[in-house]
């Protein structure tokens, strides 16, 4: 079970002040655990169709834990230390990526290309991403149900359907609340390109740091305006740390939002002093290697990831926007896998070769997958029903598919994979208790993982994790 941590960290500009001792005195991991959960058994579930190394297609029966509770129990040395999500944005074309359907009319022409796993087929649009296969899983089964975007993104980026009485917390948020490195110089959340999930229940301090790759400064407003010391800043910040606590005195002493109001601060402060924040320039790597990634936005995401996992952080996310494609859907795709599979590859090849991608977990996915059909305006529209995700490294077993879907790509031929069921595994290859349970204001118990099944037909065997 994961243990709470001390949030007492602050920077040494701030060591006096009363803004210190009141993110000090916040331990908001002891704060939301004063009613403490019980480990549950990880739950049961059936059989379903995996394709395994061999590219020979049988019938797993351990696909979903039987007795998890004995057989997969919490990982004491987990796999995991960091995750990076490839995030895109819109809902991926299924059929135009991991599944395709070459001898359907569905299939939109594409022609399937062999990968490193044999037996197991991509688009054409990803060459690289075929030749690292043997690195990766694919689930061709996922099905959530929820078509609409907003709703969608906080459903696959939480584990949870929105609730509008309760804020649920990113996976990023979780990661560094739970497995974060307080005392680190560099944010153990970060967004790129988009402005991911925020912290929710688990509080603002648990936000990602948004940045845009742009091939220009990543992370704005580091430096101080001309002539301002760093004796001027640390001015500002005691008379800021003293209007604090006269705020926090007038409300009884206790202020949750105050104190994380001031971690943030605290740690926004030791970032911009830090040289740990060099991580972020991706101009110190070496051309050949940015060349490798693409020169793209997306593809300076990838690098800029692999430099921060390098260098501790514990969760990053990676957004390539543009794959609502209701129009044009085939020029569109083209163009973005364009984008997504040198970079993609490359930071599986380059977390391989650096030996950080056994601890570090690569996941791809959108909100849904696009219809099968296509429409009148040679685009795909939403579908949730049956699509695909990939995953790579830490834990993971290589080379492995999870489910598949008709010839027509319209439905999954077996059991389907929930979002549930994919946060719970994610979760347990982090060594985090899914079924842990903490409480909303309102007192609403919540758990991390909204039950679900663990995926173990993902994962290498527990005797290979150990």
């Amino acid at each position: 079970m994961s243990k709470p941590r001390n949030n007492s960290s602050t920077p040494s500009c701030c060591s006096e002040s009363p803004l210190a001792h009141a993110a000090a005195a916040l331990d908001r991991r002891t704060f939301l655990r004063r009613s403490l959960g019980s480990l549950i058994g990880l739950s049961m579930g059936g059989a379903m169709l995996s394709l395994v190394g061999d590219g020979t297609m049988t019938g797993v029966s351990a696909l979903y834990a039987a007795t998890a509770a004995e057989e997969w129990p919490l990982p004491a040395n987990p796999p995991v230390k960091a995750i990076i999500v490839l995030w895109m944005n819109g809902g991926p074309s299924q059929i135009d990526t991991f599944d395709p359907k070459p001898r359907h009319a569905n299939g939109g022409g594409l022609k399937a290309i062999n990968t490193a796993v044999r037996g197991v087929k991509v688009s054409e649009h990803l060459p690289q991403i075929a030749s690292v296969m043997d690195r990766m899983a694919l689930i061709r089964c996922m099905s959530t149900g929820e078509g609409n975007h907003a709703r969608a993104r906080e459903l696959m980026h939480t584990g949870f359907k929105p609730n509008p009485t309760v804020a649920y917390p990113g996976l990023g948020a979780i990661l560094n609340y739970e497995i974060g490195d307080l005392d680190a110089e560099l944010p153990q959340n970060v967004a790129i390109n988009a402005p991911g999930q925020k912290g929710g229940l688990l509080g603002l301090d648990m936000d990602p740091l948004v940045v845009t790759a742009n091939g220009r400064e990543a992370v704005q407003n580091l430096k101080p305006a001309s002539r301002v010391t760093d004796e001027r800043i640390d001015r500002r910040l005691r008379l800021l740390a003293a209007q604090d606590e006269r705020f926090t005195r007038r409300l009884g002493g206790e202020c949750p939002e105050a104190a994380a109001h001031g971690v943030v601060l605290g740690n926004a402060v030791r970032f911009m002093r830090s040289d740990q924040k060099a991580a972020f320039d991706i101009t110190a790597e070496p051309q050949a290697v940015r060349d490798a990634y693409g020169d793209t936005q997306f593809g300076r995401g990838c690098l800029m990831a692999r430099r921060l996992v390098e260098r501790g952080v514990k969760y990053v996310e990676v957004t390539l926007n543009g794959w609502d494609t209701h129009d044009d859907n085939f020029g569109r795709v083209k163009t973005l896998a364009g984008e997504l599979d040198p970079a993609a590859a490359t930071l599986i090849r380059e977390l391989e070769e650096r030996e950080l991608l056994d601890s570090t977990l690569v996941i791809w996915m959108g909100e849904f997958g696009r219809t099968p059909t296509v429409n009148g305006r040679e685009g795909r529209d939403h579908f949730a029903r049956a699509w695909s995700a990939a995953l790579a490294g830490g834990g993971v077993k290589g080379g492995t598919v999870i489910g598949e879907t008709s010839p027509d790509g319209t439905e999954i031929a077996g059991n389907s994979v929930a979002t549930a069921d994919l946060y719970r595994t994610v979760l347990w290859l982090c060594g985090i208790d899914p079924d842990y349970k903490y409480y909303s204001p309102k007192g609403r118990p919540v758990t991390y993982a909204d039950g679900g099944r663990l995926i173990t037909g993902l994962l290498r065997p527990p005797a290979e994790l150990a």
